[in-house]
């Protein structure tokens, strides 16, 4: 038999308990009240398992149904590339909005997109599809890096909607690679929001994710183990001013690369190049970045010295899964010539250096390839 002040001393015990656990509890609840979504259990992706994307980014910025896209893709694939990256946007008034929306005349429907990506695979060319958020309106220093909304709770309510709708045509499409954000830097520290906005798209989605980082930015992101690639631009300063020459710029890369492996061997995920470019700028060496720089100065010697020095740097790196250029043509009023200054490689001397990469073996192919060896059987085995 308990005895009443023994009976007293359980119920405090009891309390108490109850107590400790509940402020636990809390204490795991992040700030909107949803509760933290471990890390991923799934098994780290060898590049093995993807081959290599070598492909080039195709921005879709017109809406109109008679927009010559195909064309585009089918030079693009006939550049020896085996993946296309489509760019997908939506947009916002200024760095401090919290509405997200997207453009009918500046954003193909879900019909047309669908229609694009079926083009694309009849090509022979797999698809990442990479919405990305633009500002209508910028204001001094703002871009998607430096996003500062009012309301995060509704910023990422229309973020969420936003990833959600492209997530489920990717996956009617069968697209190989999602891409569940861009270069959004702000956003990053909040690991318990992308979690959740993760597990939201494995539940709709079965492909491959990625995020794509900005290039002096992957290091502190703490959701890269919910990812299956990991994701980052190429946008590094190569030169420092002096001129672009393709061995001042491969002894630039040396430790660019030796820090980039010693991290991502501790990621243990393989990583994409999402944004493999350079303007045909005289400052695209150092600036790779600014493509508003110097829009009156085009280098096309410099601009594919940096594609050769990029190429021969990682081209043969099996840590890698891919890479993808930015960007190609995508409005029949682009100029073409060596006058223009855009990223744009397609008909300067910087094609010609994507072609030779891109038809080159993949490192990765190269055990698959080879034939199996002959094994002996004793007779009657």
């Amino acid at each position: 038999m308990v005895s009443k002040s023994q009976a007293g001393k359980l119920i405090v015990l009891v309390m108490f308990a109850v107590g400790i656990a509940f402020v636990l509890a809390m204490r795991m609840l992040p700030a909107d009240g949803t509760a933290e979504s471990k890390p991923s259990n799934l098994a780290p992706l060898k590049t093995s398992q993807v081959g290599e994307f070598r492909g080039i980014a195709l921005q879709l910025h017109n809406g109109q149904d008679d927009h010559p896209y195909e064309q585009y893709i089918d030079e693009i694939a006939r550049t020896g590339a085996n993946t296309i990256s489509l760019a997908i946007h939506a947009h916002q008034e200024n760095g401090s909005s919290t509405s997200i929306f997207v453009d009918i005349r500046k954003t193909p429907g879900d019909k047309r997109l669908e229609q694009l990506i079926a083009h694309a695979r009849k090509r022979g060319l797999r698809v990442v599809l990479m919405p990305v958020v633009l500002l209508e309106n910028t204001r001094d220093g703002e871009w998607r890096g430096k996003l500062a909304p009012t309301s995060w709770d509704d910023w990422w309510e229309d973020y969420t909607g936003f990833i959600e709708h492209y997530a489920k045509l990717a996956q009617r499409s069968n697209v190989e690679v999602f891409l569940v954000g861009s270069e959004l830097l702000s956003t990053e520290k909040y690991t318990k929001r992308w979690r959740k906005l993760i597990k939201l798209v494995r539940s709709i989605y079965s492909g491959r994710l990625a995020y794509s980082a900005n290039w002096d930015h992957y290091r502190p992101i703490e959701w890269w183990d919910a990812l299956d690639l990991v994701g980052m631009t190429t946008y590094y300063d190569l030169t420092e001013g002096k001129p672009a020459t393709v061995e001042r710029m491969i002894e630039a890369w040396k430790p660019i690369k030796k820090d980039i492996l010693e991290w991502q061997a501790k990621i243990n995920r393989p990583i994409m190049f999402t944004e493999v470019g350079w303007p045909n700028q005289i400052s695209c060496g150092q600036y790779p970045w600014n493509y508003y720089a110097n829009q009156d100065k085009p280098d096309p010697a410099a601009q594919a010295n940096c594609f050769e020095a990029f190429f021969k740097t990682w081209i043969n790196e099996k840590a890698v899964a891919g890479f993808l250029v930015w960007e190609w043509q995508n409005h029949p009023g682009h100029d073409l010539s060596e006058k223009d200054t855009s990223y744009v490689p397609k008909g300067k001397p910087a094609e010609q250096v994507v072609r030779k990469y891109f038809r080159m073996p993949s490192p990765h192919q190269a055990k698959q390839n080879k034939p199996a060896a002959k094994k002996s059987h004793a007779i009657g085995q």
